[in-house]
């Protein structure tokens, strides 16, 4: 038998989980007024189960839609070679409110400083909050829209992008694009201004974006968007990579 502090905790629970499932007040009031304790328990656990599944189905979703090249933690890396702006900080970058605000931060440094993998890592909190992510190399972003502009699909891929909360664009400038991938990429830039968060890693600094734009006056109005709602996070120290390698061989000859 159910005492009656404890049939109080799970009428609550029921309520809130059914609530929570969309049932109409007037159904679960006719439950709760015929249902013996044992129902109530049984009941209870039901919702209880449901809830937890659509919330593994939904991170599942998440997870397959981010499409994240490897699986990264945050925890596993070591933010003391990160120079943040002043008034920001390592807790606030992964507190997520700046998902909130679609603000946007660019990555930068040279190569094998993590960028890659703290943007994944970001992406992965994200998605474990519950916000929808894509990760996509920019190389890989301007072919799709030359591809999609061909079959006159291109407004189409805008939208498919415009949905997620988060765009990681990965590796800006490793390869230089011509006019038209410029505009592409701009314009997929300009589409998330304040509507949507944009992470950017790259090696390039901004004043030689023109150059990976193939147009100045788009790598302006670009750096422009970015400071007036953006965050630059600098990466400094030794290669990551580098310093992987060095420790197998350690212990490879140990």
């Amino acid at each position: 038998m159910l005492n009656k502090a404890e049939r109080g905790r799970l009428q609550e629970q029921i309520e809130r989980d059914a609530r929570t499932l969309r049932l109409s007040n007037s159904t679960v009031a006719w439950f709760l007024d015929r249902a013996t304790p044992g129902q109530m328990r049984a009941v209870g656990d039901l919702l209880s189960h449901e809830l937890e599944a659509r919330s593994d189905s939904k991170h599942a979703r998440l997870m397959r839609q981010a499409k994240f090249p490897a699986v990264k933690s945050a925890a596993a890396f070591d933010p003391s070679d990160l120079q943040f702006q002043e008034g920001y900080g390592w807790e606030q970058l992964l507190g997520l409110e700046w998902l909130a605000q679609r603000q946007d931060f660019v990555f930068h440094g040279p190569t094998g400083r993590g960028k890659t993998h703290l943007a994944i890592a970001l992406g992965m909190l994200a998605v474990d909050a519950g916000k929808s992510v894509r990760f996509l190399p920019c190389a890989q972003l301007v072919f799709d829209l030359k591809a999609a502009k061909e079959r006159g699909r291109l407004d189409e891929r805008y939208q498919e992008l415009s949905k997620v909360d988060l765009l990681i664009l990965d590796e800006f400038g490793y390869i230089p694009l011509d006019s038209d991938g410029g505009r592409l990429l701009f314009q997929v830039m300009s589409n998330c201004y304040e509507r949507q968060s944009v992470v950017l890693t790259t090696n390039i600094e901004f004043g030689k974006w023109g150059t990976v734009l193939a147009d100045d006056k788009l790598a302006a109005a670009l750096v422009d968007r970015i400071v007036h709602h953006g965050r630059l996070v600098e990466f400094r120290g030794e290669s990551r990579r580098v310093a992987d390698s060095l420790m197998l061989g350690n212990r490879k000859e140990g």
